[in-house]
């Protein structure tokens, strides 16, 4: 299966990457420049306040808005002293007891702000290499949990051993390690220590607060963080970034430098390699599968849920083989839209109904497999015998949706809008409120152009018989600048006055 990474720089305003397998949109990127990103950025903060309320402190790390510690982010030896020293992150303490006003910390920003809120910060600090992450507080040697082949593993970690690590640092071996030299390991952790010794430098020379470590940009990071051997071509669209790139390439891994290619063409890289109209897709609630079903994915604030629909698919004459023919292909698809649209939170995935036990094994083994390679934070449950799958999912970045679109000014969000007829009986109530006072003379309504034709016309009798019994006259405004929903009824005294 060829494997194909493409880096789309060109536009200033925005970097998207793209990973293809045969051509098929696998995984995507999507970074404004124009938004600033504190993410993996290390800095020396100060607390500026404590809430036990919420068991987290508010801290002034140099960003435009204040970032949020969480006491389960604090580090276990962090604190006013004394007590014992917690196994588990946050477990037995309170963030009171932790942190004081004024005091000073080292903090990574592990999630940009999102909305009104700022960023979500930690003191586990980690930064990474090419083929190992530096994790200072750690103190200890590790592999990741991805690399799961034993002897690979104890092979990887006593290699990481023989490169003799300061005690007092921890380091992780990443799945790009997996397969690499000893000399290669050294290379990164050299780079890596050399980079931990100059953030201590600037930490003990700078005030709080103050920027440490700025992480790499668009092109470096995807490089040194995406690439894998699977993938035999990288295509990158800016001259001067692809040669920013090739200097990297050489220097961390000198054969691979041979795969990065410039895009040298006046039409967009995206469409060249059919990837613009994939990522239009992701923009639609309704997926189609192959078999003829669907996907329906809906987002609201309190979780993800995804629905798959059979669709005119009935070519099987037994139904629950149909069924899990259409679930298989589902569950493939749905790991690959989560990972692609990057949806984090809750998740529930409710498959076509199968009453085969040995079939809802089948499709949730599937599903497991097929969300293996998602690079988030996951928890999948055990698929019910109302076949719904459960999950939590770790956003990555923020949404690609939030930075594409922007609230509707008509529905605000909602997705709909009032009728014509609904509008239109809303202002027949409130011109009834004026028949109460005796005081009214006439009332004033401005509405859009197709209420007020409905007023006018489907409600003219209701209208001329308020008119006829109550001696209050009625005048309908048509405003070209209202919207459906919009509405204003002017109540007019016998004085003169005007009642809103």
């Amino acid at each position: 299966m060829k494997r194909t990474m493409l880096i789309n720089v060109v536009e200033p305003e925005e970097g998207r990457v793209a990973i293809l397998k045969d051509g098929v949109l696998d995984e995507l990127y999507i970074e404004r420049t124009q938004k600033q990103t504190y993410l993996g950025n290390i800095y020396k903060a100060r607390v500026v306040n404590v809430e036990p309320a919420i068991q987290a402190a508010f801290v002034e790390f140099g960003g435009d808005k204040q970032g949020f510690l969480h006491v389960s982010d604090v580090l276990p030896d962090i604190g006013k002293g004394g007590g014992r020293t917690p196994k588990k992150r946050g477990r037995h303490r309170l963030i009171q007891n932790v942190l004081r006003r004024g005091q000073e910390l080292l903090v990574q920003v592990t999630r940009d702000g999102v909305g009104h809120k700022g960023p979500t910060l930690s003191t586990f600090v980690s930064i990474p290499g090419r083929y190992l992450v530096l994790m200072p507080q750690l103190k200890r040697l590790g592999v990741s949990k991805k690399i799961e082949e034993p002897e690979q593993r104890d092979k990887l970690r006593k290699m990481l051993e023989s490169l003799h690590p300061p005690k007092d640092l921890g380091f992780i071996v990443r799945t790009a390690g997996a397969g690499k030299t000893k000399r290669e390991l050294q290379k990164d952790l050299q780079y890596l220590m050399r980079l931990w010794k100059a953030i201590q430098l600037r930490t003990k020379k700078s005030t709080a607060p103050a920027a440490l470590y700025k992480e790499s940009d668009l092109v470096i990071r995807t490089i040194r963080d995406l690439y894998t051997p699977e993938i035999k071509e990288i295509v990158l669209d800016h001259e001067d970034e692809c040669k920013k790139a090739r200097e990297f390439l050489r220097s961390i891994m000198p054969r691979g430098k041979h795969i990065l290619k410039f895009h040298d063409s006046a039409e967009p890289i995206f469409y060249k390699y059919g990837v613009e109209e994939q990522i239009e897709g992701l923009y639609r609630r309704k997926v189609p599968l192959k078999s003829g079903g669907s996907l329906v994915i809906e987002q609201t604030e309190a979780m993800v849920s995804v629905d798959v629909n059979s669709g005119g698919y009935r070519r099987e004459k037994d139904l629950e083989e149909t069924a899990l023919k259409i679930n298989l292909e589902a569950a493939r698809e749905i790991a690959r839209q989560l990972r692609l649209r990057d949806l984090g939170g809750v998740v529930v995935i409710d498959f076509i109904d199968m009453r085969s036990m040995k079939h809802r094994q089948a499709v949730e083994r599937e599903f497991r497999a097929a969300v293996k390679d998602d690079r988030a934070q996951k928890t999948v449950l055990k698929m019910s015998r109302f076949c719904l799958i459960e999950m939590t999912r770790q956003k990555m970045r923020p949404g690609m949706h939030r930075d594409a679109y922007e609230e509707c000014p008509l529905c605000h969000g909602s997705g709909s809008v009032k009728t014509v007829a609904s509008v239109s009986l809303e202002v027949m109530r409130k011109i009834k409120l004026g028949l109460r006072e005796p005081e009214i003379k006439n009332i004033e309504v401005t509405v859009s152009p197709q209420v007020a034709f409905y007023l006018q016309n489907t409600k003219r009798k209701d209208l001329v018989y308020i008119e006829d019994t109550y001696g209050k006259a009625i005048y309908i405004r048509s405003d070209e600048d209202f919207q459906t929903e919009d509405n204003k009824v002017v109540y007019h005294t016998k004085n003169g006055e005007k009642k809103p």
